[in-house]
């Protein structure tokens, strides 16, 4: 077996014998001493013992993918590549960062970005900071998200440079319908220097008042002591649907479905350790079927697009694959 996947197969395994245990009590440890002149000792079950257990998150897979493969290739998007010890130390920095802005259990952050390494990050760095992560669909219209910002109580905006107009229509639409008990969110501007971007949206957003993401993540500690949920049944992400009948309905993703997700998709499409994926699937779509968590799973390396243009999305593939 691949000594990477060890420590993943081990702890599966420890989980899996201590469920069967539970539910067949028969199948539990039992005191018993043979020996003739021996005192007799009462039976014991599993049940009776001290227990161990750990709430199942997937984030325990960037920190395992960072300590195992720390110079693989973690994250690629055009000329920006990070490996995965680089991606630990920047979703670290963003926890921190958010956490710094009072931003924890109980707090939403929304991201209005496309498949890029700051949306990775924030699946990640997000839930590290103990704040659950609304991923937001990019093709609705700003009534509607709107709707879904108000509804989750968003504190922070994370919006790509493309859609910062889109977010700021968004606002100002809550601005007139809350009106006096308006708070605005914390908002921070993803830029990003790929062709098909203007670099003017990013100087707008700025002008704004917007933090830059990157000045973002420079205020968060590298070293960042996160911590695992208490409740492995705390959320992780808040998803909605797009609202074609009525207004968008939230769907909450807890920790362990997470976890549970991420590694089935290993083993349903047979997923080998370190692949490359190609995201054409939005990662704002039920998080990318969790598929954001798989990767780092498999310790894989995720090669980013903004949009699926068919010859343009494989000759990137072609070249960035070439070069991992």
């Amino acid at each position: 077996m691949n000594p990477s996947n060890r420590l993943l197969l081990k702890f599966t395994i420890s989980r899996y014998t201590s469920l069967r245990i539970r539910k067949n009590p028969h199948l539990g440890l039992k005191s018993v001493n043979t020996h003739p002149g021996a005192r007799q000792c009462s039976e014991r079950d599993i049940d009776d013992l001290p227990k161990k257990y750990t709430s199942l998150t997937p984030l325990w897979f960037l920190k395992r993918a960072a300590l195992v493969h720390p110079n693989r290739r973690s994250v690629v998007h055009g000329s920006v590549q990070y490996t995965w010890q680089q991606t630990y130390r920047r979703c670290c920095r963003l926890a921190s960062a958010l956490s710094n802005y009072s931003v924890g259990f109980g707090s939403t952050v929304a991201v209005i970005a496309p498949n890029t390494p700051a949306m990775y990050e924030a699946h990640f760095g997000v839930p590290m900071s103990g704040a659950v992560l609304n991923a937001v669909n990019i093709r609705l219209n700003a009534s509607t998200i709107g709707f879904l910002l108000e509804h989750s109580s968003s504190a922070v905006i994370m919006v790509d440079q493309e859609f910062f107009k889109l977010a700021e229509e968004t606002l100002k639409i809550l601005e007139d319908k809350i009106k006096t008990n308006f708070k605005p969110p914390l908002l921070v501007v993803i830029q990003d220097e790929s062709v098909e971007c203007n670099p003017n949206n990013l100087q707008y957003a700025l002008a704004k008042g917007a933090v830059e993401y990157e000045k973002f993540l420079e205020s968060g500690d590298p070293e960042f002591v996160w911590k695992s949920p208490q409740d492995e049944w705390h959320s992780i992400a808040l998803g909605y649907t797009s609202g074609t009948t009525s207004s968008p309905k939230g769907v909450v993703l807890h920790h362990r479905g997470a976890y549970l997700a991420a590694t089935s998709n290993v083993v349903v499409w047979g997923i080998p350790e370190g692949a490359v994926y190609l995201w054409t699937l939005p990662m704002f779509h039920c998080n990318g079927w969790c598929f954001a968590w798989t990767l780092a799973a498999i310790c894989g390396t995720n090669i980013c697009l903004r949009q699926v243009l068919l010859f343009f999305t494989f000759e990137r593939f072609r070249l960035q694959v070439g070069s991992i």
